[in-house]
């Protein structure tokens, strides 16, 4: 008997969750009691390697980011991380939070599709048209959207959230109407974290008594908290809204966002000026030092330090991407070597992160917080040489997309239509392709392989070559998500059309997916992991080292997720 209840008393504390008492790792005194994870978004690997040792032609040769690089004195650095495919943001921090990819969590862009909703009752704010949804009949499919045109106003920094301060809107922003239907639930809009199919470490650590935040760049980014789940502290000045004075706000080398700091540049979006996107990113910068002094994000109320808590930077994917009245970013070379206005933002997020490991210092929280910093998605091509961008100099203007709707009409669906009065495809350095139905997909496939050289396709994935790693796609019990059709370019080559990028993310390139991750604190015995590992598994790393079960993870338990390796504490 005695034997018997041994056995069943370790596997119920292998398999749940323990309690907030017992939160922590290892033994002794010095347990983790806080996650502060941070996605520096495009932040490749070579980036970081560029920076914390120094790289010729750039600063004298010397480092140029001493608290990146002192976080990795007392960290693991993985140098062959890679994040989701596609590599978009959403799908990228849904990886990083979920533990799983997305053929699980669902999440294939912010812009997909899914072919068991209807469209939304009220047009968006970036022409995913209005449509009906009737819960009698069989879902139409319909383009989803989860960015700023779900905003009640997307041109507002708080969104438009009636009776919100200038930069607080939150959650409240979304308006509900513009949010596509679920005719199997009586045509009831799906919020951001309901159309995540999986838990997160936000909702898993919330539910186990813990204080959960986080900041992001739209307010569809509430999706952290994953269905069924809650945020206690959520901060999300909207990215697109145009660009106003910050009164109060100074960046971490003292410039000073009171009035506007570019204002020559287009001020439609903050994401359109090398300096106008720092003042922005200092907002959700100054809530987690809020958050770190154990108050709101404001910093209006007191509350707790949180138990998870972080946020994006958007500087370093602008410093990549952008041209702006003719000044590039980007890189110099393909060894990574960062141009001046790249170099600038790089500065930018490590002094930001410099200002928050000190006050965390200063709240005597650095032994039992455990920081985290990887990125959502990396940026392609480094080489500047490579960029082409459709329309460019070999595409003659044909997108993967395009080319379909041109000589298969009915192929695409309205909404997904690059040729109709929607948002249309979903194309960056990716193509995602979803048909009316999947009796087009051998046309449509023969089509793309016909015009290789005009579209500049490296990769097609259908069927089989897709279902490996994906659901197969098609109505329930299929994957109702899953792309029909997914096309890589080949190196450089984007689909859309802008001449006012260097660089797009979303495909599968190496320099889409091979990006930071670093894990710190003072207990961790410092190394480098060279061999390959995944953000998605970040996540059963923080709930491992939280005392909490990662198998609590939907994603973890459905696709076998691991927790990171060679993190050995020395309590």
């Amino acid at each position: 008997m005695r034997r018997i209840l041994s056995v069943v008393l370790i596997a119920l504390l292998t398999m749940a969750p323990l309690s907030p008492a017992q939160s922590g790792v290892g033994s002794g005194q010095h347990k983790i009691q806080h996650i502060l994870l941070i996605s520096i978004d495009g932040m490749h690997a070579v980036d970081f390697l560029n920076c914390s040792r120094g790289t010729a032609g750039v600063n004298n040769g010397e480092p140029y980011c001493p608290n990146l690089a002192a976080l990795a004195n007392r960290g693991v650095d993985y140098l062959a991380a890679s994040t989701s495919k596609p590599s978009d943001s959403f799908p990228g921090l849904m990886n990083i939070i979920t533990g799983a990819t997305p053929r699980t969590m669902g999440v294939y862009y912010d812009v997909a599709y899914d072919r068991s909703l209807d469209g939304p009752a009220t047009t968006t704010g970036n022409g995913n048209p209005a449509a009906p949804c009737d819960a009698t009949k069989p879902p139409t499919g319909y383009t989803t959207e989860y960015e700023e045109g779900i905003d009640f106003d997307q041109t507002l920094l708080n969104g438009g959230a009636p009776g919100a301060s200038l930069t607080d809107g939150g959650i409240a922003s979304i308006d509900t109407s513009k949010l596509d239907r679920d005719p199997k639930k009586g045509c009831a809009p799906v919020l951001p974290q309901d159309f995540v199919r999986t838990n997160t470490v936000f909702g898993i650590i919330h539910a186990a008594g813990g204080y959960t935040a986080w900041s992001d760049k739209h307010p569809a980014y509430s999706s952290v908290a994953g269905p069924g789940g809650k945020l206690d502290d959520f901060y999300s000045p909207e990215i697109n809204s145009n660009v106003v004075p910050l009164p109060g706000v100074r960046t971490p080398a003292g410039a000073s966002c009171a009035t506007v700091r570019d204002p020559n540049a287009d001020l439609t979006a903050w994401t359109n000026s090398f300096e106008n996107i720092q003042c922005y990113d200092t907002l959700k910068v100054h809530a987690i030092l809020n958050e770190i002094q154990g108050k709101n994000h404001l910093g209006t109320a007191k509350t707790k330090t949180p138990t998870i808590f972080g946020m994006n930077f958007q500087a370093v994917s602008v410093g990549q991407k952008l041209i702006e009245n003719g000044v590039k970013g980007g890189y110099l070379d393909a060894a990574g070597t960062p141009g001046p206005s790249l170099f600038g933002e790089i500065q930018f997020v490590d002094q930001s992160i410099g200002e928050m490991t000190r006050k965390i210092h200063d709240r005597g929280l650095r032994e039992s917080a455990l920081i985290i910093i990887t990125a959502k998605h990396g940026q392609s091509p480094v080489d500047p040489h490579a960029y082409d961008a459709v329309p460019g100099k070999t595409m003659n203007g044909l997108s993967p997309a395009t080319l379909i709707s041109n000589q298969l009409h009915a192929a695409m669906p309205p909404s997904e239509d690059p040729n109709g009065s929607g948002i249309g495809s979903t194309e960056d350095d990716v193509s995602l392709l979803w048909l009316t139905d999947p009796s087009y997909t051998d046309a449509a496939v023969t089509l793309l392989e016909n015009n290789r050289a005009a579209t500049g396709i490296g990769q097609i994935y259908y069927g089989p070559s897709l279902s490996l790693n994906y659901n197969t796609p098609g109505l329930p019990p299929k994957d109702p998500r899953t792309p029909d059709i997914i096309v890589t370019p080949n190196i450089g080559v984007t689909y859309t059309g802008s001449n006012k990028k260097l660089m797009e993310h979303g495909g599968f390139a190496h320099d889409d997916v091979n990006v930071m991750l670093l894990v710190s604190n003072p207990f961790l015995r410092p190394s480098i992991v060279s061999s390959p590992v995944e953000t998605v598994q970040v996540a059963p790393t923080i709930l491992q080292v939280l005392g909490l079960n990662p198998n609590a993870l939907d994603g973890v338990r459905i696709e076998g997720t691991q927790a990171l390796p060679d993190l050995q504490f020395r309590w």
